[in-house]
């Protein structure tokens, strides 16, 4: 081990608040909570400033539309009509749509810092990654949802969140003056979704928890279609971002992953 890496062990043993990877690398929780915290509010301050104009997003969603139905895959008006029939479904899933995608991916985070800290470094650096690759699509391809396509002929699309009884709706005070309503691809609810199975799979122990891992991707690519808040594309489209943040994360991640012999460096 490296006189810093031997350093930095020291530290953490003193301050007590520091976890010392396998290969001497050193995690502060409060680094940790501060890292995702600038992160977290640059990444929404850019996305709801960039809101794109409501014209270019509306001939964005007639592209996705079009797309759709040449993979003849266009079905979410007709998946929704089937779901408005079961009214406690709706709800279920606009208070998934507006809770779980926070309160699953924050105690995956917390998880994985403390239970399996060298896996740590990689899949946060893949969940920064992809996250700002979504960024990106938000800017450069702002898309109209369904739930907003009614003025434009498209009827038959229901705005759940402001049609169902629930906490929160994009039309509500605040959530109205800072919300991006045209950060539509790719879905960020997918792939922090998919980023969630990925780290709990492989590290919960017991099968039910195993299967409920695995199947959160896809009760989330329902729920964003049954709410009309993206096409199934967007749901592509933030696995894609996903993947593209694993692929990258691995190649420039060295924290956690080698032996301290290796690591010295």
């Amino acid at each position: 081990m490296s006189a810093t890496a031997e350093n930095d062990a020291t530290l953490a043993r003193r301050f007590r608040n520091g976890r010392v990877l396998r290969d001497g690398h050193v995690l502060y929780w409060w680094k940790e909570v501060l890292f995702a915290l600038a992160f977290y509010l640059v990444y929404s301050g850019i996305r709801n400033a960039t809101a794109g104009g409501k014209a270019e997003a509306y001939r964005h969603a007639k592209d996705i539309i079009r797309w759709e139905k040449s993979l003849f895959i266009y079905h979410e008006q007709s998946i929704q009509q089937w779901a408005l029939h079961f009214k406690p479904f709706i709800i279920s899933a606009n208070y998934f749509y507006g809770s779980l995608h926070f309160i699953v991916t924050i105690g995956t985070i917390v998880f994985l810092y403390r239970k399996w800290s060298d896996d740590y470094p990689l899949w946060r650096n893949t969940l920064a990654i992809a996250t700002g690759l979504a960024l990106i699509g938000f800017i450069t391809f702002p898309l109209m949802p369904p739930r907003l396509l009614s003025e434009f002929g498209y009827h038959g699309y229901v705005d759940t969140l402001a049609k169902y009884p629930t906490f929160w709706s994009f039309d509500s005070g605040g959530v109205s003056k800072i919300s991006n309503q045209f950060a539509a691809m790719p879905s960020v609810h997918c792939c922090w979704a998919g980023w969630c199975a990925c780290v709990l799979a492989p590290h919960v122990r017991r099968t039910w928890a195993k299967v409920i891992a695995v199947a959160y991707p896809f009760f989330t690519v329902t729920v964003i279609v049954v709410t009309a808040n993206h096409y199934i594309l967007d749901a592509v489209g933030g696995f894609t971002a996903l993947g593209i943040g694993y692929i990258t994360a691995r190649t420039f991640t060295r924290a956690g992953r080698g032996t301290p012999a290796l690591d010295a460096a």
